[in-house]
Order: C-alpha cells, then structure tokens, then sequence
C-alpha cells in the first residue's frame, strides 16, 4: 500500500467542512469497546479485522502503544447525537520500517451511513492543525491504492505518495 506524506502547516489549507452538526473531541481509551465496533462497521468483514472481539483488541492495542505512542490532541473522534461516527487516530512515530519517521495516522474510520459528508475530512483538518507546531513539519499515512475515495480526501488535503 502506498505511503502518502503531507508537509505541515499547509501552504494553501484546503476549505474546511460545511457546518456541521457533528462534534469532534479526543479519543479515550475508555471508549475501546464503542470505537472497536464503529472500526468492525466501518470495514466489510475481513478487511480490517474479522471479528468485534479483533477489532475491539486493535483498539486497545492502539491504546496500549502497540502501533507507536498515541498522540492525544490529534487522535480524535467525532460524535453526532451521543454516538460515534468517526475517528482518526495519530502515533508520533509508528513502529514499521518503511514509513518515514514522523506523525503516521495509524487510523481513519468513519460509519458507512456517514460518509461522503465531511466526517472524514473535519477529523483529518483538527489531527493536521493538532500536530502543526514548530517541531513538526510533516504527518503521512498509508492507504489502500484501490480505495478512491481516500486516495481523493488525501490529495484535496495535501497528501503526496512518497513511494
């Protein structure tokens, strides 16, 4: 799967999200149970995880370092009406060798029934604004090259591929 990179602060920030009727706050870990299983929803089965069980256990483990060192101001969920919709999640350097040693998302998810709406997006612009401080000039991700609609949200954002 490609790497993509953004340079941080944008040069030409793309437009914010319409209004919305969403809030967005950070993550808990005490909310494991509820994010894993908007991440089991978010994916046809098999995709991300098999089970709620695995989903719920890559939750913790997300929680628990095991992808690299949260980063609580940039790992965000968005809430509309008390539930869930959406949540991108940011370590300060993720664990595998070939990514670049800077702010990865390891996570972006939304509920299906709230995509293409700017869900997607406003978590993305609150992570980026959270990590752009004077010691950071970069955040990058992976993504699945066959899943467009990414790809698209990445490169309105600034995203390049980096290899």
């Amino acid at each position: 799967m490609p790497i993509l990179v953004c340079d941080l602060p944008l040069a030409h920030p793309p437009k914010p999200s319409p209004a919305t009727s969403w809030t967005i706050r950070p993550c808990s870990r005490d909310e494991s149970e509820e994010l894993g299983a908007l991440y089991f929803r978010a994916y046809d089965p098999g995709v991300a995880c098999s089970s709620l069980e695995e989903a719920v256990a890559d939750i913790v483990a997300s929680f628990e370092g095991d992808y690299g060192e949260l980063i609580p101001e940039a790992s965000l969920v968005a809430v509309l009406n008390g539930e869930l919709i959406g949540a991108v999640m940011v370590v300060w350097r993720a664990p595998w060798p070939d990514v670049p040693d800077c702010p990865f998302v390891i996570e972006l998810f939304t509920a299906r029934e709230c995509r293409r709406v700017g869900v997607a997006r406003s978590l993305m612009l609150a992570a980026m604004n959270a990590l752009t401080t004077p010691d950071n000039h970069r955040v990058a991700l992976r993504v699945d090259f066959e899943n467009a609609g990414a790809r698209s949200l990445y490169e309105s954002l600034g995203f390049i591929e980096l290899f």
